[in-house]
C-alpha cells in the first residue's frame, strides 16, 4: 500500500499547512487583506507517528537531514526543503554542529524562527565533531550543546546524539554525568549515539543501572550497500535495549537513489569503489532497486528507504536531501511496502 503520491504528473495528496518560501524571512510577513483564503490543512502523514524507544518522542518515520545545508544547499534551498517536508506531514530534523561548519544549524535556527514551529519539531543534534569543541569530555560537552543551541536560537535539544567517533581518552561515566546535567537543567531531552560499539552501548547500559540517564537512540550508517558494521553484534544489542535504531546514509552518498549509474558519475560517490565486487554488487543492487521501483511504480529511492523501514530495529532512517523533488521521492520510502519477494532478491543483491 502507498500512502503517498508525489511528483510530475501525480495527484498530490498532501495539503499544506505552511507556504514554502524562497527566501529565509527575519519574521513570516501577514497576507495581503486582498490574498484569496487558501486551503490549509495537515499533510498526508501528520498521523504517522513511530515511538523514540521510551522518551515519550514520537517521529516521522523519515527524519530529515540537514548535512547539505549550507554546503549543496543554499539558505533558500534548505527552507524549501524543509517547508516541503513538514508538508508532507514530516515532523523530525536531524543535524550536527560540525555539518557545514555550524552553517546547517544556523539554517534550521533561522526556518525554526520565521515559521514559529519549534513545538511541532522533534530536532536532534549530534555533537562530539565540531573542531571547537572536539570529543566527549566534559567540559567540551557543555560547550558544544551551548554553541548548538547559540546557533539554532532555542532552549531544548529534543535528541542529543553523543559522537563516539572521536576518542578523545573521555571516560564515558563523566560524559554521562555531564549529559544527565544538561537533562536536569532542561537544555537536551533524550540522549542518543553515534558511532558507538556494541560494547560501548552495553556499557552505557551498565551505567544506566547506576542511575545514569540512558541512551534511547542509535545513528549507525547502515543500507543496502552499508551491512556489515550494524548486522552483528550492534543489531543485537540494539534490539536488547530497545534502542531506537536511526541509520544515517541511509542513501549511500545518493548511490541508492539510482543517480549514480556512470563510472563518471560513481566517482564522485565517497566511498565507492569501482573495481571489484563492491563495483559488481553496487549494479546487482541497483537492478534489483529498478525492478520493484518499476513493480509499484515509486522512485527508486522510495525502495532503498522502503527497505530499511522493513528491517528489525530500525525505526526512522536519517536522509539528507539538496532539493525539494529528492524530499517528493524520499517521501514515498515512508508509505510503500515490499513484498517478501522484492525484499528477498534486494537482500540477495546487497549480498
Amino acid at each position: 500500500m502507498r500512502l503517498f503520491s508525489v511528483g510530475p504528473g501525480a495527484s498530490d495528496t498532501a495539503t499544506t499547512s505552511a507556504a514554502p518560501a524562497s527566501t529565509v524571512p527575519e519574521t513570516v510577513p501577514l497576507p495581503h487583506p486582498s490574498a484569496p483564503i487558501p486551503v490549509v490543512g495537515p499533510g498526508v502523514g501528520t498521523g504517522l507517528r513511530v515511538p523514540i524507544a521510551e522518551t515519550g518522542i514520537r517521529t516521522f518515520p523519515l527524519i530529515l537531514g540537514g548535512a547539505e545545508f549550507g554546503w549543496n544547499a543554499d539558505a533558500d534551498t534548505a527552507i524549501r526543503i524543509l517547508d516541503r517536508y513538514v508538508e508532507f506531514g514530516g515532523n523530525a530534523v536531524h543535524t550536527a554542529d560540525s555539518f557545514a561548519a555550524g552553517r546547517s544549524e544556523h539554517i534550521i535556527g533561522r526556518w525554526l524562527s520565521a515559521r514559529g514551529n519549534r513545538d511541532d519539531i522533534v530536532l536532534s543534534v549530534r555533537v562530539g565533531g565540531h573542531p571547537d569543541n572536539p570529543g566527549l569530555g566534559p567540559i567540551n560537552l557543555v560547550r558544544a550543546v551551548e554553541g548548538s543551541l547559540t546557533r539554532l536560537g532555542i532552549e531544548r535539544i529534543d535528541v542529543l546524539y553523543l559522537d563516539g567517533t572521536l576518542d578523545d581518552g573521555s571516560a564515558l561515566e563523566d560524559t554521562l554525568a555531564t549529559a544527565e546535567w544538561l537533562v536536569e537543567t532542561g537544555k537536551v531531552r533524550a540522549l542518543g549515539a553515534f558511532g558507538f560499539s556494541a560494547e560501548r552501548l552495553v556499557e552505557a547500559r551498565i551505567l544506566a543501572s547506576a542511575g545514569y540517564p540512558r541512551i534511547e537512540a542509535l545513528d549507525e550508517p547502515y543500507n543496502l550497500m552499508r551491512r556489515q558494521d550494524f548486522e552483528g553484534d550492534l543489531r543485537l544489542v540494539s534490539a536488547a535495549q530497545g534502542l531506537a535504531v536511526t541509520p544515517s546514509h541511509a542513501l549511500e552518498h545518493g548511490f541508492l537513489s539510482g543517480r549514480h549509474r556512470s563510472k563518471q558519475a560513481l566517482q564522485g560517490v565517497r566511498g565507492m569503489q569501482l573495481r571489484g565486487n563492491i563495483n559488481r554488487r553496487g549494479i546487482k543492487v541497483l537492478r534489483a532497486l529498478d525492478l520493484a521501483a518499476s513493480e509499484l511504480h515509486v522512485p527508486v529511492a522510495a525502495i532503498a528507504i522502503g527497505w530499511l523501514l522493513a528491517q528489525r530495529t530500525i525505526t526512522a532512517p536519517i536522509v539528507n536531501a539538496f532539493a525539494t523533488d529528492q524530499v517528493d521521492e524520499l517521501i514515498q520510502g515512508a508509505g510503500v511496502t515490499l513484498g517478501r519477494a522484492q525484499l528477498a532478491e534486494l537482500t540477495k543483491a546487497a549480498g
